[in-house]
């Protein structure tokens, strides 16, 4: 096993530590003290399972040591407070910088991210995959749930998370030919591919049928904090 899949484990093997309340430390020290080649040459594959596994763990572990964070929720995304490879990174950072492939948080999925720091230029994925969105979990009642990906399976693995939220948080009125779909449709539009990318993944998993163009809704997106939302 190459060290890029150790590394895509080790997020694995951090995420299930911080579900099962263990001690983190050593994980938070071998993930800061990684040099910077290290993350180089990564697959999309497993760069998705390494990053996506991160992001969910911190999440996770502010949330449990200062939820008043949460109130400030600019401060909570926004602020470099996570140690990888010597560099100091946001939730932002991971997920807008590089997960998203540098796109502007507030850009709709249109709009490129501002000034991104070398670190995020080497790293950041080659593209978007958008069923990310149904797999990082900000901490809100909204949030698709968390579940640990894998390198080896997170294609799979992504497409059950997708297939399952998406067929549960929408609500589909034959007779008035609306849908009612979460509002991740509207905050990463272009992620998607805008309006026919949304029609298109909808149909893929079996929401709507095949050539079915429902007027769309987009629900409002609950902020309430919801800790622990784990999956198997």
């Amino acid at each position: 096993m190459s060290a890029n899949y150790d590394l895509a484990e080790l997020s694995h093997e951090f995420l299930a530590a911080v579900k099962r309340d263990a001690k983190t430390d050593n994980y938070r020290s071998t993930l800061a003290a990684l040099n910077e080649s290290d993350l180089a040459d990564f697959e999309e594959d497993v760069a998705t399972a390494f990053w996506v596994n991160l992001y969910n763990a911190f999440v996770q572990i502010d949330l449990e040591q200062d939820p008043s964070l949460y109130e400030r929720k600019r401060q909570f995304f926004g602020e470099t407070r996570i140690d990888i490879a010597g560099t100091e990174l946001s939730l932002d950072d991971i997920e807008h910088g590089i997960l998203r492939s540098s796109k502007w948080k507030y850009g709709l999925g249109y709009i490129p991210r501002l000034f991104p720091s070398d670190f995020e230029r080497r790293h950041r994925l080659s593209r978007v995959d958008p069923r990310i969105h149904f797999a990082l979990n900000c901490g809100a009642e909204s949030c698709p749930p968390i579940v640990a990906y894998t390198a080896t399976d997170i294609g799979s693995e992504l497409e059950t998370s997708t297939r399952s939220f998406l067929q549960q948080s929408s609500t589909y009125d034959t007779e008035d030919d609306e849908l009612r779909v979460t509002r991740l449709f509207l905050y990463y539009r272009g992620d998607f591919g805008g309006r026919s990318g949304i029609y298109e993944l909808l149909e893929r998993y079996d929401v709507i049928e095949e050539g079915a163009r429902p007027r769309i809704r987009y629900e409002p997106y609950d902020w309430t904090v919801h800790k622990g939302m784990y999956r198997e």
